[in-house]
């Protein structure tokens, strides 16, 4: 797993999302103060940010562009070596990432013993989501890792309470300062608090050491949101440099009774208002505005290995059904359905990254299947694993844009799907080298969905969408993210050319 994060790291250029934490990480570490992506808590940037601080990048704190374009300045503007940067910025992320495979490990070890773990931690390394985006110098799999870290953390509880309710409590804070999502799951771990002291206390006590547990965690998870908000700035110096919303209503409620900083209260508003803008979608070839409440179950479906799915659903059914286990259900199965819950309810249908907890807390509930004393399911669960870990090692090192077979693998990923399901604008730089040997001196043009700058990797190329039809001849390169939508002019070119090359899955290349 590490060396598929690691040589994927090293190939791919920025993300569309990479340079906002990336910029955002660098103005944390250079001007200690918070200014640009209020919408994410600071916790997992300050990580990409050490890793930022180890390059030693050249910043230049004059610029005044949006949040965006200081990621871009920073990595493209400055002098700077975008390849080195972005490697940095990622291997904190990369790190963290093999840390809570450890998790996922001890917590299904402690359920299923040695071999129930080894078979989670094998679901968990052999992920392609997991893989894809524990890679990236993104939020994503660390807000996932810091939620099943606490709730691994309140299992242990039900033994020490006095040990591991405070590293809940903290676990817990980590996951709220990195991303916002993560805010569902807060009354499921308190609840699992206080199941858990109670559990673990006397006769007579019970209601009060419960109370008071279910109260620590929430108390030192607002207190990790806090320090990490006074690590960036001890001063707490906030003036938004973007638009905040108003949210009125039960929303605009919830934000104001938030025990957070101002500046995390306002990443809440600048939430809410992108949610209530009509994003365009794409699912199974079909173009549509406005979310799908099914979308998330659809496209995991299409995302996670055939193998996968069959030992998740098995190891859920057993976790609830088996007597022994039952007392576990609650801490490996509630957060991750109350989170897929509301990631459904969301209007962005961008990727199963809102999802990406399920390889971790299903990891260990298809790890508990060796609890059955069978030697079917013995051989079961080891041809499954098998071929989840066949179907992972052939999509290397194209892990983004995987699909499963059913679904025609990730050559055919973008005939169902969009965005960082697919193309996410990492290949920029393998289509350079593509450019520079296959077609050498040919007239290019390019429409390209992603953060790069495509003149950096030296490709020379004109926007086929502002000239004549006619006028578009030679080499036509397009984003499967923007062939997925296309409308218009950008459609027919399309229609009236022919695909000749795939760069990573994720770009077509058509010859006119």
């Amino acid at each position: 797993m590490a060396f598929a994060m690691v040589t994927n790291a090293v190939r791919q250029t920025p993300t569309i999302d990479e340079p906002v934490y990336v910029g955002a990480a660098a103005e944390y570490t250079h001007e200690h103060r918070l200014r640009h992506n209020p919408e994410h808590p600071p916790l997992g940037k300050l990580l990409i940010g050490a890793g930022v601080a180890l390059a030693d990048p050249r910043v230049d704190p004059s610029f005044t562009g949006n949040q965006g374009t200081v990621g871009r300045h920073l990595l493209y503007e400055t002098g700077n070596d975008p390849w080195r940067l972005m490697l940095w910025a990622r291997l904190p992320v990369i790190a963290l990432t093999l840390l809570f495979g450890l998790v996922v490990f001890a917590l299904a070890r402690e359920l299923a013993g040695t071999a129930g773990a080894s078979v989670a931690l094998a679901l968990y390394c052999f992920s392609p989501d997991v893989i894809a985006h524990g890679s990236l110098a993104t939020l994503d799999v660390p807000a996932a890792g810091f939620v099943l870290t606490s709730a691994w953390l309140l299992w242990r509880a039900r033994r020490r309470p006095a040990l591991y309710v405070p590293l809940a409590g903290v676990a817990l804070g980590a996951a709220l300062a990195t991303k916002m999502s993560t805010l569902p799951a807060v009354p499921v771990l308190v609840a699992l608090a206080a199941v858990s002291v109670w559990h673990a206390s006397e006769r007579g006590r019970r209601l009060v050491r419960a109370a008071v547990g279910a109260g620590m965690v929430a108390l030192l998870a607002i207190a990790i949101v806090w320090i990490t908000y006074l690590m960036v700035d001890p001063r707490l110096r906030w003036t938004p440099e973007q638009h905040v919303p108003t949210v009125r209503g039960l929303r605009g409620l919830l934000v104001e009774a938030l025990p957070f900083p101002e500046a995390y209260r306002d990443g809440m508003r600048v939430q809410f208002g992108l949610e209530n803008q009509p994003w365009q979608g794409f699912l199974f070839g079909r173009v549509y505005v406005g979310p799908l409440w099914y979308y998330l179950p659809a496209a995991l479906l299409v995302k996670t290995p055939l193998g996968m799915l069959a030992l998740w659903v098995a190891g859920a059914v057993v976790v609830v059904a088996v007597r022994r286990l039952r007392p576990a259900a609650p801490y490996v199965l509630a957060a991750p359905v109350v989170l897929l819950a509301a990631a459904m309810q969301g209007a962005r249908d961008f990727g199963t990254r809102y999802a990406v907890f399920l390889p971790l807390f299903l990891a260990v509930a298809a790890g508990c299947l060796l609890v059955v004393r069978r030697r079917w399911v013995l051989v079961g669960v080891g041809a499954l694993v098998a071929f989840v870990a066949v179907s992972s090692l052939r999509t290397y090192p194209y892990y983004l844009p995987y699909s499963n077979e059913a679904f025609g693998g990730p050559g055919r990923t973008r005939e169902h799907l969009h965005d960082s399901n697919v193309d996410w604008g990492q290949d920029l730089g393998r289509l350079a080298e593509r450019l520079r040997e296959r077609y050498p001196g040919e007239r290019v043009w390019l429409v390209y969905k992603g953060s790069g700058v495509p003149s950096f990797y030296g490709i020379r190329a004109g926007d086929p969408r502002g000239v004549p039809v006619g006028d578009v001849r030679g080499v036509l390169v397009v984003s499967d993210s923007a062939a997925a939508k296309a409308t218009g002019r950008l459609a027919e070119l399309i229609g009236s050319s022919r695909p000749v090359d795939d760069v990573g899955h994720s770009i077509t290349i058509y010859r006119r």
